[in-house]
C-alpha cells in the first residue's frame, strides 16, 4: 500500500516509518523539512519526502489538495492539533483515502476518576486545557465520520512519549533538568502532593507498533479510538524511587506543598507538574490488545532510562554520577 505520514520526521514517525518500509508499503513523508528523524535507520533511503509548511497551507486551504493529490491508500496524521485542521483534511480525503489514522494524546481526558481509564468509559473527568479539549473534539469527530458511513478513520492516544531524541517527562511531571542533577546527585527532592499520583508514559517505538497493527488490522481499528501506554504506569515516589538507583544512588524525598513547590520553581515547571498530576493518569491497554494484538515491549522505566541514556551520551544532560545501569 501507499501510506502518507504527515510529520514522519518527529519523534513517533521516526520508528513508525522503518516500520512501513519494512513491512512492504511505498512511504510518502510530508515534513516540513527543518530537521532529520531521530534515527538514521537505513529503511529512510526508500522513503519520498515532500516538504510542506503545514500551517500555512492550512491556512491557505491547499494542505488536504496536497495530501489527497499523492493518492495514497493511507494517511497517517501524526501532527495535527486544531479540530478546524482534522476537519479540513477529513473533508477533503473523503472518497479519496481508505484510511485516516490520528496521533491524539491521553490528556483527552482531564482528571481520573477510576483506573484504569478506559475508552468510552466515565472513568477520567471532561478534558481542561486548550491541546487536550481540541484532541478530544478531534477523537470523536473523527468517530462520528466513520459512524456515518463516511471516510474510515482511527485515532491513537500515546500516553507521554519517551525514548531516544528528546527529554522525557521525569518524577515530577515536568521536563525541569535540575531533577536529574538532584537524582544522580542523590541530593534531596522535593515532591508536592501525596507522591502517589500517577504518569502513563510509552516508548515512541511501541506507539509506531500501535499505528502499524491499526494499518494492517483496517477493519478492527475502523471509528475506533486506542490509548496507547506502557503495561504499567508510574507514581510519582516509585519513579524518583526508580532513577537514583541508576546512578548508584538513594532516594531522598521531602513532601512539600504546592505554594511551596510552586515557589522553588519556574512557571513553567510548576504548572506543567501541576498538570501531569492533578490528572494521575493510569491506563487500560485491553482494548488495543484485543482488537489490534498491541504488545508494548518497554515498561516505563525502561523507557525513560533509554531517553536519559541517549541525552546524557550526546552532552545534552548534565548528572553528577554516570550512569550505572545502561538501557538496552
Amino acid at each position: 500500500m501507499k501510506v502518507i505520514v504527515i510529520g514522519g520526521s518527529g519523534h513517533i514517525g521516526s520508528f513508525l516509518v522503518p516500520r512501513l518500509v519494512r513491512a512492504g508499503h511505498e512511504v510518502i513523508n510530508i515534513s516540513r523539512g527543518t530537521h532529520k528523524s531521530y534515527g538514521d535507520a537505513p529503511e529512510w533511503q526508500q522513503v519520498r519526502r515532500v516538504i510542506a509548511d503545514r500551517q500555512q497551507e492550512d491556512r491557505d486551504g491547499t494542505f488536504g489538495d496536497r495530501v489527497a493529490a499523492l493518492q495514497a491508500d493511507v494517511v497517517v496524521d501524526l501532527v495535527c492539533f486544531t479540530f478546524e485542521s482534522a476537519s479540513s483534511l477529513v473533508n477533503r480525503l473523503r472518497g479519496e483515502a481508505g484510511h485516516l489514522l490520528h496521533c491524539g494524546s491521553v490528556w483527552r481526558y482531564g482528571q481520573s476518576l477510576k483506573l484504569p481509564i478506559a475508552e468510552g468509559s466515565e472513568s477520567a473527568a471532561a478534558p481542561f486545557g486548550e491541546y487536550g479539549i481540541q484532541k478530544d473534539r478531534i477523537a470523536r469527530m473523527l468517530k462520528d465520520e466513520t459512524d456515518d458511513g463516511g471516510l474510515v478513520t482511527t485515532s491513537v492516544h500515546p500516553g507521554h512519549i519517551v525514548g531516544p531524541g528528546w527529554h522525557p517527562i521525569g518524577p515530577l511531571g515536568n521536563l525541569d533538568p535540575a531533577v536529574w542533577y538532584a537524582l544522580s546527585a542523590g541530593q534531596p527532592l522535593q515532591v508536592p502532593g501525596s507522591g502517589a499520583e500517577l504518569m502513563h508514559h510509552v516508548h515512541a517505538d511501541d506507539v509506531a507498533q500501535a499505528f502499524e497493527k491499526a494499518i494492517q488490522n483496517r477493519d478492527a481499528a475502523a471509528g475506533e479510538d486506542f490509548n496507547i501506554v506502557a503495561p504499567t504506569a508510574l507514581t510519582v515516589r516509585g519513579y524518583a524511587d526508580i532513577a537514583p538507583g541508576w546512578f548508584g544512588q538513594s532516594a531522598t524525598l521531602e513532601t512539600v506543598t504546592w505554594e511551596h513547590f510552586r515557589e522553588s520553581t519556574t512557571p513553567e515547571y510548576a504548572e506543567s507538574s501541576w498538570g501531569h498530576l492533578y490528572r494521575s493518569h493510569c491506563f487500560t491497554i485491553e482494548k488495543a490488545k484485543s482488537l489490534l494484538g498491541y504488545a508494548p515491549r518497554y515498561q516505563p522505566e525502561q523507557a525513560v532510562l533509554e531517553s536519559i541514556t541517549w541525552l546524557i551520551e550526546r552532552g545534552q544532560l548534565r548528572v553528577a554520577n554516570p550512569l550505572r545501569v545502561l538501557a538496552g
